[in-house]
């Protein structure tokens, strides 16, 4: 893949792989990206997952030739890029090696050495010239790792964006972007979104034509549609017009009450209703919608004087990764001691911008008129 005449993709598929940092499933597989830019000088950038060492080094050799790389630019030291930098250390030694020093730390942590004779270590700002090529560095600490650094190619417009605007799914599957991008941006780095603002006004300041990110397609078109989606995101912004519920049943009384609810709302004409049962649905996915619509409704069990084990596993995932700026509606249920909506909002007391909506809706055991009376209040509320 030639993303210009001099500037070409060496990266790789992987279709073995079936939960990508063990939790999250790729049935499409992952892409592990890697370039190289030609010039006077030559810079790989970036490695690739440990699994497929051999099958980057062949790819580079394809490209190259006899020639040989002057320069691996290191931009993020997690294992998924920078497992196969010792492989490539032995295929050039007499390559150098671009780093920060964070990467070079973290290298030695890795490796058992930091290739101290092989170092190039640089700042942010700092400009690398290949020849015509002129490099800038671009820092992006937490974005998602402490080390991260990013590149921008002066001559070329080209960013090199480390795992940012990166998604799920290998190269060689044709799939909408957004979706995928989204459940990774909040799975893997929505925690960051003040550090991905950061990066997004240093962005600003440069003329980008295209990205290539570390996973996922090249952006080179409509740039302006990727960058305003990971404004939305990392500002904890509302994406789409709509609402996510969420709910867990144990003997379906609650998944009943959560159903009909969803029914009138859309009777009622709410232009989108997602709805998941944490149980059985991709927990990632359910992150991505709850993050995705502005509203969001909460339908789960007592369950030992708590609240059912997905549900809490769901809410965790939420306020570690900084849910704000919702609404958010309650739907209990409990025979003897409904204890969940309490539970919820005691959930949330650290999280920024949430209100929780006047109606709360207890069902005791299964839907009787009240309920049926709170939900239908519940719908009026939330569709105001």
């Amino acid at each position: 893949m030639f993303i210009r005449d001099d500037i070409v993709y060496v990266g790789v598929n992987d279709h073995e792989i079936d939960l990508f940092e063990g939790i999250y499933d790729v049935p499409e597989g992952m892409a592990y990206n890697s370039y190289i830019i030609k010039d006077e000088k030559i810079a790989v950038m970036d490695s690739v997952d440990q699994n497929f060492g051999e099958q980057w080094l062949a790819n580079i050799k394809k490209e190259l030739g006899d020639a040989k790389p002057d320069y691996l630019i290191v931009q993020h030291m997690e294992p998924d890029h920078s497992a196969n930098i010792g492989a490539f250390v032995d295929a050039y030694p007499d390559a150098k090696i671009v780093g920060n020093a964070k990467t070079f730390t973290m290298i030695k942590r890795f490796f058992g050495t930091d290739y101290a004779d092989k170092q190039v270590v640089v700042k942010e700002g700092e400009i690398l010239s290949l020849g015509t090529h002129e490099l800038k560095f671009v820092f992006a600490p937490m974005v998602h790792w402490p080390e991260v650094m990013m590149t921008y190619d002066m001559t070329a417009k080209v960013f090199f964006t480390a795992d940012a605007f990166g998604k799920f799914g290998a190269l060689d599957i044709d799939a909408e972007w957004a979706c995928e991008a989204r459940r990774y941006y909040f799975g893997i780095v929505g925690k960051y979104g003040m550090q991905v603002q950061a990066l997004l006004k240093k962005a600003s300041a440069l003329d980008i034509e295209t990205i290539c990110p570390l996973h996922g397609p090249v952006l080179s078109e409509d740039l302006g549609y990727y960058l305003d989606l990971y404004n939305t995101w990392s500002s904890y912004g509302v994406e789409s017009e709509g609402l996510f519920i969420a709910y867990t049943s144990v003997y379906g009384n609650t998944k009943k009450a959560a159903l009909l609810l969803k029914e009138k709302l859309e009777a009622k004409g709410c232009p989108k209703v997602a709805i998941a049962d944490l149980a059985r649905e991709d927990m990632a996915e359910s992150v991505e919608d709850a993050f995705r619509y502005g509203k969001l409704v909460l339908a789960t069990t007592t369950y030992n004087a708590d609240i059912f084990p997905f549900m809490r596993e769901f809410i965790n995932d939420l306020t570690e990764r900084g849910y704000q700026n919702r609404t958010i509606g309650i739907i209990e249920n409990g025979t003897w001691a409904p204890m969940a909506a309490k539970v919820i909002k005691s959930k949330f007391e650290k999280s920024k911008n949430i209100t929780f909506t006047d109606t709360t809706v207890t069902v005791n055991s299964a839907l009787d008129a009240a309920a049926e009376a709170q939900i239908e209040a519940l719908a009026e509320e939330l569709l105001k």
